[in-house]
């Protein structure tokens, strides 16, 4: 069973899949979480059968049968990073037949929506940094521009991902001898209970510790960063710089760089605020991009996502208040 005038709007991310229906109203019929979104690794076919398993809750809890019927479905995904992936994507979710309409595009994109006013020409800069890192910007006229953010083969650095294996890296050769001395060297081992980095070595390498648990250490690091160690605070700083680095680069090809326009932050490297990256980035914003306004959007990114299913059925204002007020985000200025 479809509802007339619902909207499918997904936000998949490496770590977890937020799925919402709403009606051209902005009220929002029913949700549902899931786990993250990888084509990489399981293929793309399998990843968005696993979607439609998300899908497929949140349809029951607004009363629909699933799959849903809708008339649009604005999919927000990672991993859709370069334009044939975008496309391979939107013929897989178009097979499942949940709408009469399907547009992809990259997960940054539902950061930076959330982040917009609803009214006007859209024009800002989105950084997600958290498990991983990218960032995507748009000018007025429709002009867009973000990265690959597929790893080292494309400059990426950073991302909590990143952050974890740079802080092993440099715990291992404090602990052997051939780096620099850090407390990361003790701090890291001893958040899985063990007595120090060979323990924690093995213990990886043998998958006594689950790789996904590699982003525990991402908080560890910033806590032994905040004590004063050298290694870790370099490691924060290059991290702030890497965000500048990507937000400068994104206004400066839009033409933005000595605009007013919105520089949303978001992801959970960014929204924990830990004070020596956030208060770096936005020091280094006032420098380099002084008209700038650095903004921490911490609801959802599958707002994002809804919002902008919300601009393809041209929703009234209300619609847009609404569906902001059910996550309690205001609309960017």
């Amino acid at each position: 069973m479809g509802v007339s005038g619902a909207l499918l709007a997904i936000d998949a991310g490496n770590s977890k899949t937020d799925v919402a229906l709403v009606d051209a109203c902005g009220t929002v019929l029913g949700t549902a979480r899931g786990g993250g979104f990888q084509p990489p690794r399981v293929g793309t076919a399998r990843a968005v059968r696993e979607l439609a398993a998300v899908v497929a809750r949140a349809a029951d809890r607004a009363g629909m049968t699933a799959p849903p019927r809708v008339d649009h479905v604005q999919a927000c995904l990672a991993n859709a990073d370069l334009p044939v992936e975008e496309e391979q994507l939107a013929q897989e979710i178009s097979g499942h037949g949940w709408g009469r309409t399907v547009t992809v595009a990259n997960d940054t994109f539902a950061l930076l929506r959330a982040g917009l006013a609803d009214e006007g020409e859209p024009a800002g800069v989105a950084v997600v940094c958290g498990a991983g890192i990218n960032c995507s910007g748009t000018a007025p006229g429709g002009r867009t521009a973000r990265f690959p953010a597929i790893g080292r083969i494309s400059g990426d650095w950073g991302g909590g991902g990143g952050l974890a294996e740079e802080a092993l890296w440099w715990a291992a050769r404090a602990a052997d001898g051939r780096g620099e001395a850090t407390a990361l060297a003790r701090a890291l081992p001893a958040h899985f209970g063990l007595a120090g980095m060979p323990e924690l070595i093995e213990a990886l390498h043998l998958g006594r510790i689950p790789e996904g648990r590699r982003h525990e250490l991402t908080p560890v690091l910033f806590a032994v960063a905040a004590d004063g160690d050298r290694v870790a605070g370099a490691l924060v700083a290059r991290q702030a710089d890497e965000v500048v680095a990507m937000v400068t680069t994104v206004l400066t090809r839009l033409d933005l760089l000595d605009a007013d326009v919105p520089v949303i932050l978001g992801g959970g490297v960014l929204a924990a605020r830990h004070p020596l990256l956030h208060e770096r980035v936005v020091s280094l914003l006032a420098s380099r991009a002084p008209l700038a306004v650095p903004r921490l959007v911490t609801a959802p990114p599958v707002l994002g996502a809804a919002l902008l299913a919300l601009d393809h059925a041209a929703a009234p204002p209300a619609a847009y208040a609404r569906l902001r007020r059910r996550y309690a985000e205001p609309a960017g200025p």
